[in-house]
């Protein structure tokens, strides 16, 4: 679904925020009124709902450089501990999971696959 609306949103940047309990990541929360460019995704964090099952975010980046920002670093540290970015063009191996500082982590993903 995250690559689909990233595909949606091309060439903007898609963003949403990751739910999750019990170390499972089950759904995206979007924010209202969440502002889409070509370079950002401003997500308004006065629109966030009060959800303590909000874990992390989800954003893409269109120009196929999956690395965090420093706009990205700056976010992380303000939303959660996971936080997921994926590239164009958008295919199923086109993402990585980061920590609040921005280091790259392991998540695995249901059925036992593990990603780096």
């Amino acid at each position: 679904m995250i690559m689909e609306a990233s595909r949606d949103s091309y060439p903007m940047e898609f963003g949403a925020m990751l739910k999750g309990e019990h170390d499972v990541i089950y759904e995206i929360a979007m924010i209202p009124g969440t502002v889409q460019g070509d370079h950002h995704t401003i997500m308004w964090m006065g629109n966030k709902p009060v959800d303590f099952t909000i874990i992390g975010s989800v954003h893409s980046h269109p120009s196929g450089v999956i690395r965090p920002s420093d706009a990205d670093l700056h976010m992380f540290q303000n939303t959660g501990p996971i936080h997921m970015i994926v590239g164009y063009p958008y295919r199923e191996t086109d993402y990585k999971f980061f920590n609040r500082k921005g280091e790259e982590i392991e998540v695995g993903l249901v059925g036992g696959n593990q990603l780096k």
